[in-house]
C-alpha cells in the first residue's frame, strides 16, 4: 500500500519536470521525422508535445480568462504557439511548427525550473513541520501511555527521554538536561534547563530524562503559532508584488492590443510580407510578457523569510522583509528588551568586618521563605554557598523580611526598617548605598542582632549584547534610536548611557509610547519598535514594523508585533535589517535585469535579428535568471 502513496506524491512533486521531458522527447522524435520526410508522423508528434508541453500553461491561461476575465502571460504564450503552428501549415513551412514546439518546450522547462526553485523555498520554510511530534509519552497512574498530541490538556505529566524531541511547550517539574533550540530559537548551543524551567515544542532534548507539566493547549505552544504564521507570510502577498500584479493585469490587455496592431498595420506601413508580419507578432508576444517581471519579487521575498526563520527571526509576511530594509529610526522598549527584565544581584557591599559571603548568606536565609522578585534573586546568587533556612521568618510588606538564621534574628530590607533594628547605619555604607540607587539600582540593607552586615544592589541588569546590536544598528543607517519606558527619569538614563541610545523618554503610559512612534515616523518615516510586554502592544502596532521579544514576549505582544525574534536576542534585529536591505536590493536588481531583456528583446525583434526559439530562450531565460537571484537570499 506504500508504493502507489508514493507513487502519487511523487507524480504530484515532479509533474512539470516529467511533462517538460515528454515534450521535449515528442519535439525530437517529430523533427527527426519531418527530416526524414515521414510528415504524417511529424504531425502526430509535434501536437502531441504542443499538448502535453503546454496543457498546464493552457489550463492556467484559460482559467484567469474565464474566472477572472483576465490575460495573463500563460496564455499569451499558448497564443504565440498556435499562431506558429497555423502559420506553418498555411504557409506549409512546418519549420514553424518546430519553433512553436520550442516555445512550449522551453516554457515547460521554465516553468519546472521555476517550480524547483520555489520548492527549495517551500522545504526550507515547511522543515518546521517535521519539529511537530505525532505523540507523547504521558504519565497516567503511575505508567507510561503513548497518546496523540491532540489529545494532551493543561495539567498533563508527560514525560521525555534523551534524544527525543520535545512533543509540546511545557514546564520542567523533574530532571535536568541540556535543550537544543536552534531550530526555533538559532541558538546554536544547547541551554542548561532544569525544574521550573519552560521547554518549547520541537526542541531536542540532551542527555538527561525530562518529567514535564503542560501548561497551556499544545496548539498554542511556540512551533505551532510559528508555523501559522509562515502559512499567513506564504499566502499574503507584499505591496510590490500586489503592485506589479495589478501591472501585469494591464500589461497583458496592452501586449494583445499591441500585437493585433503589430499584426496588421507594418504591410501597409514599411511593406512587410504578411509572413514576417505574423511571425514578428507572435515573436513580440513572447518577448513583450512580464514573466521575468512577475519571477522578481516573491522567490526574493520568501527566500528572506526562510532564511530569518532558520536564524530564529519570524517575519509574518514579505511586506515587513521589504519594510525591515527601509528602517531609519528604532525604539526600544526598556524592562524585558534592553535588559534582562529579571532583577539580579548587582553589587554586595560588606560592613567593616564581615565578608560578602556572610552578607548572602545571612539574607538569602530569610528571603528562602519569600516570593518577592529582589528576595528570589537573593536566594538565586547564594545557591552555591552553604547557608539553611532561616526560621520565624515573617515579612513585613513594603519594607523587609525578619527571621531566626544560626540563632540570631536577621533582618532584611530598605535601609528605614533596618534602621528600626540597629544602633547605627555606618555612613561608608550610605555614602556607597546612595551612589547605587543614583545609578538606578535597588539598595537592601542587612543586618544580624543589631549590627549591620552590609547591603546588597540589585538591579534589573543590561543585556550583555545590547550595545553591540544598537552599534550594528547604527552601521546599517539607523538614524535615531530612542528608548520608551514606564520607569523612572534615573533609571531610565542610566540604562541609556549604557546601551548608547540617542533619546529617552521615561514614565510613559501604553498611549504615551503610541503618540511617540507616530511623532517619529513623521520625522523618520519608517520606524521600528521593539517590545516585549503587554503595554507595548500599542506602540507595537502603530510601528512600521513592530518587533517583539519571542520568549520573553506577551501573547499579545506576538500577535501584535510584525517579526518575532525566537530567542529574544538583540543581535538578531541588525540580522533581520540586513535581510530586509539584501532583499530591497535584490529586488531592484531582478526588475532591472527583466526589463534590460524586454527592452533588448523587443528591439531585437523590430529589427528582425531574432526568431521566435531565441526568443522564447531570452524570454524564459530571463525569468529563471531573476528567480535564481532571489534563492540568493537562502544563503546566510
Amino acid at each position: 500500500m506504500l508504493y502507489p502513496q508514493r507513487l502519487t506524491q511523487l507524480t504530484k512533486e515532479h509533474t512539470d519536470a516529467v511533462a517538460a521531458i515528454l515534450c521535449g522527447v515528442l519535439l525530437f522524435l517529430g523533427w527527426f521525422a519531418l527530416h526524414l520526410g515521414f510528415l504524417g508522423w511529424a504531425l502526430l508528434l509535434l501536437p502531441a508535445a504542443y499538448v502535453i508541453g503546454g496543457y498546464e500553461s493552457a489550463r492556467e491561461g484559460l482559467t484567469t480568462l474565464i474566472k477572472e476575465k483576465e490575460l495573463d502571460v500563460d496564455l499569451l504564450m499558448i497564443v504565440a504557439a498556435l499562431g506558429a503552428a497555423g502559420l506553418g501549415l498555411w504557409r506549409k513551412e512546418y519549420h514553424l511548427i518546430i519553433d512553436g514546439a520550442i516555445l512550449i518546450l522551453i516554457f515547460a522547462i521554465s516553468g519546472a525550473l521555476e517550480g524547483y526553485a520555489m520548492q527549495r523555498t517551500e522545504r526550507s520554510i515547511r522543515s518546521l513541520m517535521s519539529l511537530t511530534q505525532d505523540t507523547a509519552r504521558v504519565l497516567r497512574l503511575g505508567q507510561e501511555e503513548v497518546v496523540p498530541i491532540s489529545q494532551l490538556k493543561v495539567g498533563d505529566e508527560i514525560v521525555v527521554k534523551p534524544g527525543e524531541l520535545i512533543p509540546t511547550d511545557a514546564v520542567i517539574i523533574s530532571g535536568y538536561s541540556t535543550i537544543n533550540q536552534a531550530a526555533i530559537t538559532g541558538e546554536s548551543l544547547p541551554i542548561e534547563k532544569t525544574i521550573g524551567e519552560e521547554v518549547f515544542a520541537g526542541t531536542l532534548n540532551g542527555y538527561g530524562a525530562l518529567h514535564l507539566k503542560v501548561h497551556q493547549p499544545p496548539e498554542s505552544s511556540l512551533i505551532q503559532r510559528v508555523i501559522r504564521l509562515v502559512e499567513q507570510a506564504q499566502d499574503s502577498a507584499p505591496p510590490s508584488q500586489q503592485f506589479i500584479e495589478r501591472f501585469e493585469r494591464r500589461y497583458a490587455r496592452f501586449i494583445v492590443l499591441a500585437g493585433l496592431l503589430l499584426a496588421i498595420l507594418p504591410p501597409f506601413i514599411w511593406g512587410w510580407s504578411w509572413e514576417v508580419t505574423i511571425y514578428r507578432a507572435l515573436t513580440f508576444l513572447v518577448v513583450a510578457s512580464p514573466c521575468a517581471l512577475m519571477a522578481s519579487i516573491m522567490p526574493t521575498l520568501l527566500s528572506g523569510i526562510a532564511n530569518g526563520a532558520r536564524q530564529g527571526i519570524l517575519f509574518k509576511n514579505g511586506a515587513q522583509l521589504e519594510m525591515m530594509g527601509k528602517v531609519r529610526a528604532i525604539a526600544f522598549d526598556k524592562t524585558g528588551t534592553l535588559t534582562t527584565g529579571q532583577v539580579q544581584v548587582f553589587k554586595v557591599i560588606p560592613n567593616s568586618g564581615y565578608s560578602s559571603e556572610d552578607v548572602l548568606k545571612s539574607a538569602a536565609s530569610v528571603e528562602s521563605s519569600s516570593e518577592h522578585p529582589i528576595g528570589n534573586a537573593i536566594v538565586q546568587a547564594a545557591s552555591a554557598l552553604d547557608w539553611v533556612k532561616a526560621v520565624e521568618v515573617r515579612a513585613i510588606p513594603g519594607q523587609g523580611i525578619v527571621g531566626l538564621y544560626e540563632h540570631k534574628q536577621t533582618i532584611v530590607g530598605n535601609a528605614t526598617f533596618v534602621k528600626q533594628h540597629v544602633t547605627v547605619l555606618p555612613d561608608d555604607l550610605q555614602d556607597a548605598a546612595c551612589l547605587l540607587e543614583e545609578e538606578g539600582k535597588t539598595v537592601v540593607w542587612v543586618a544580624q542582632e543589631s549590627v549591620v552586615l552590609g547591603v546588597i544592589a540589585i538591579a534589573d541588569l543590561v543585556r550583555a549584547e545590547a550595545t553591540t546590536a544598537i552599534a550594528q544598528l547604527r552601521k546599517l543607517g539607523v538614524q535615531q534610536i530612542v528608548m520608551l519606558t514606564g520607569d523612572n527619569q534615573r533609571t531610565a538614563h542610566n540604562v541609556a548611557q549604557a546601551v548608547g541610545v540617542d533619546r529617552v523618554y521615561a514614565e510613559l503610559l501604553p498611549e504615551d509610547k503610541l503618540h511617540i512612534i507616530h511623532r517619529l515616523q513623521q520625522e523618520y518615516h519608517t520606524v521600528a519598535m521593539v517590545g516585549d510586554g503587554i503595554n507595548d502592544a500599542p506602540a507595537l502596532a502603530q510601528a512600521s514594523v513592530g518587533i517583539a521579544m519571542g520568549v520573553a514576549g506577551s501573547d499579545i505582544a506576538l500577535e501584535t508585533a510584525d517579526i518575532v525574534l525566537m530567542a529574544d536576542r538583540l543581535e538578531k534585529i541588525a540580522v533581520a535589517m540586513h535581510l530586509g536591505q539584501r532583499a530591497q536590493a535584490t529586488v531592484k536588481q531582478n526588475i532591472i535585469i527583466a526589463l534590460s531583456f524586454i527592452v533588448l528583446l523587443l528591439i531585437g525583434n523590430f529589427l528582425g535579428s531574432i526568431n521566435l526559439p531565441i526568443g522564447v530562450i531570452g524570454h524564459e531565460g530571463s525569468t529563471v535568471m531573476v528567480t535564481l537571484s532571489g534563492l540568493r537570499l537562502l544563503r546566510k
